[in-house]
């Protein structure tokens, strides 16, 4: 399984996100500037140039035409996908540190970050089609509980019915996506001891999983918040993601990036590691970056996947025949 490297991020990555279809995939870091990828061959398409700080996160509509991306610049923008032009810019009062369109592509969540006198909250905004018609108001918005707290991540939920949101208090929360009003969190036993760095839902969005620093993964049920499974590493996870095609997850992490240069790279184990979804045992592990994995993806044929690193590299990986026959 030899990894196609890319190189064309400055700066740490933060995020990757495929399209619905897997022949693109999208790259997100520190250097204000989003890439787009041929998602076979590792061949840089385009950038999006427009962001004055970090992007933290993107989503692309289910057609590939629209990107979303959020950034440090507490701004949100909207894209072309194929010619580059920007849409449309949401502007915030904080820090934009997540996005997630909505299935149907007409809504997307977006959470803010604690700035100043803000509070950490969950935005819902309507999504034109034309994009002339594109208006800044939100439909929804939710302050968070702990609002000194980042939010980290928050998702759709099944049938848009709910927004699933996690972040530094540790705590997974379902909300209504038409009132806002909170159905449920995870409780405190159960859950996450440290703040949760990610969540990512399966193909099906019966299930998500989320990881933290507390060193776990955890899998939960979208609708009851039932925890399902838990995967234990021994390292900080900043990263995770479920296959669609194998019962498998993916983990990645590392040590928090300022202790990085006094250890070497054996013992910061900057490693993807693969865990059995079922049966919570460790498959196997790919190595290759030279510092923290901060981003992963599966391709939604379940036949590669994509990670991103402190070092700025994207490592592109199509699975050998053999990883398709591994027997439990």
């Amino acid at each position: 399984m030899r990894p196609i490297l890319m190189k064309g991020h400055e700066r740490p990555l933060t995020f990757l996100k495929y399209n619905r279809e897997g022949d693109l995939l999208f790259s997100c870091a520190k250097d204000h500037t989003p890439n787009v990828w041929f998602a076979d061959n590792g061949e840089r398409l385009g950038t999006y140039k427009g962001h004055n700080g970090a992007v933290w996160c993107c989503d692309v509509s289910r057609d590939s035409m629209c990107l979303i991306t959020g950034s440090a610049d507490q701004s949100v923008k909207l894209w072309n996908v194929q010619t580059g032009a920007q849409l449309y810019s949401f502007s915030f009062d904080s820090p934009a540190r997540s996005v997630d369109f909505s299935v149907g592509n007409k809504l997307a969540v977006i959470t803010t970050d604690p700035f100043m006198e803000q509070t950490a909250a969950i935005h819902v905004k309507r999504i034109a089609e034309d994009p002339s018609d594109q208006t800044s108001e939100s439909v929804l918005t939710i302050k968070a509980p702990n609002g000194r707290q980042r939010i980290n991540r928050a998702v759709w939920g099944p049938l848009n019915r709910t927004i699933i949101s996690a972040g530094e208090d540790a705590v997974v929360r379902i909300w209504d996506s038409e009132t806002g009003k909170l159905l449920k969190e995870s409780e405190k036993e159960t859950g996450h001891q440290k703040p949760i760095t990610s969540l990512s839902k399966s193909s099906d969005w019966s299930h998500f999983i989320t990881g933290s620093l507390d060193k776990s993964a955890k899998l939960w049920d979208s609708r009851t918040m039932t925890l399902i499974k838990t995967y234990v590493t021994e390292r900080p996870v900043n990263a995770c993601d479920i296959s669609p095609l194998l019962d498998h997850v993916v983990l990645g992490g590392g040590q928090d990036a300022s202790n990085v240069t006094t250890t070497d790279r054996r013992a910061g184990k900057f490693e993807a590691k693969f865990f059995h979804k079922i049966l919570q045992e460790e498959i196997g592990g790919v190595k290759g970056h030279f510092g923290p994995i901060n981003a992963l993806a599966f391709n939604p044929d379940g036949r590669s996947f994509s990670s991103g690193g402190e070092d700025g590299y994207v490592r592109l990986h199509h699975f050998d025949p053999d990883y398709f026959n591994i027997k439990m």
